[in-house]
């Protein structure tokens, strides 16, 4: 496993990481959890994604019970969270869209820290933008987690450029903790954002990225050519609205020439879209999911592949993809 740095921050992260959404608690349960966070420990993974809306709070139990289970030194892993929607008592998704204020955000830390059994959290996301509570209100509560001891990190996640520089300016004004990572999603028929909208945020304030869905939701593993198979994540209940995606004839069509280049190379299609993402060196770590331990398994194949990704093969992937990119 290779390292590098979450932006400009001092912290190391794995260039694959797991994350939690879809599988955890719906897919994967504690028992399987521990088999799986061991499994990706063992293969030099330190950073476990998660959020506080997946599975309505619940992912964040099974993976706090796993981390438990396993007795891991703290030093030795890093774990995330993402705040937007919010939860109500009843574990229920509050459905606002104003709840990136700070009575939302000091109350959401406190429900994350209690479900994932943790005194900190590594890292601490604004899980989408809120036009209706001020940039500055929102900066000053995520500094607030961190100023605490709640959090040690603080960024984005699926925010505009210009959001993320001015939410970077007022912390940099104020004094306060700066935005350090943005959490985009990034696979070859998604890269706009992170090739074109983010390329001045780099070198400008230092912004890393912790990049999700470099398979597309599955639609890269190649699976859903012929439909959508019993088990996929298309066919998991409350998925509906992936399905136009994952059924996408022309991008099921460019899937097909991948798997191509994929045999060329000696590799999967997931690992060949895998190793897509890790290739940009502005990528931090590339948040990969999985159901069951071979997935896991398979998807660290990835960094094998890495490296044969040379100018040629780059070249026949945009081939196939970039005229279907967003």
């Amino acid at each position: 496993m290779q390292y590098r740095r979450l932006g400009r921050s001092g912290l190391q992260v794995s260039v694959l990481s797991l994350g939690s959404w879809v599988t955890y608690h719906n897919q994967v349960d504690v028992a399987a959890a521990k088999e799986m966070l061991a499994a990706a420990m063992d293969a030099g993974i330190n950073f476990y994604d998660n959020a506080e809306v997946y599975a309505l709070g619940k992912s964040e139990t099974v993976m706090g019970e796993a981390i438990k289970a396993l007795n891991w030194p703290r030093l030795n892993y890093v774990v995330s969270t993402k705040f937007f929607w919010g939860l109500s008592r009843d574990g229920n998704t509050i459905n606002r869209k104003d709840t990136l204020n700070r009575k939302y955000l000091m109350q959401a830390i406190d429900g994350s820290l209690k479900r994932m059994g943790l005194d900190f959290i590594d890292l601490v996301y604004c899980h989408r933008s809120d036009p209706l509570t001020p940039i500055e209100e929102t900066v000053r509560a995520m500094s607030d987690m961190i100023t605490q001891g709640k959090a040690q990190y603080w960024g984005t996640s699926e925010w505009s450029a210009a959001d993320i520089r001015a939410a970077w300016e007022i912390a940099e004004r104020h004094h306060l903790h700066k935005p350090v990572m943005e959490q985009p999603q990034y696979n070859v028929f998604c890269r706009k954002r992170v090739q074109q909208e983010y390329a001045r945020l780099y070198e400008d304030i230092g912004l890393g990225l912790t990049t999700w869905s470099p398979l597309a939701s599955g639609l890269l593993t190649g699976k859903y050519r012929d439909g959508v198979p019993e088990g996929s994540r298309g066919a998991v209940k409350g998925m509906d609205f992936l399905l136009k995606g994952l059924t996408d004839q022309a991008k099921n069509a460019a899937v097909s020439k991948l798997a191509v280049v994929a045999a060329e190379l000696g590799c999967n299609l997931s690992q060949l879209a895998i190793a897509w993402a890790a290739h940009n060196p502005r990528v931090s770590t590339v948040i990969t999911g999985a159901s069951k331990l071979s997935q896991l398994q398979d998807n660290m194949g990835a960094m094998d592949v890495v490296l044969k990704l040379t100018p040629e093969v780059l070249a026949k992937i945009d081939e196939a993809t970039l005229a279907l990119a967003e």
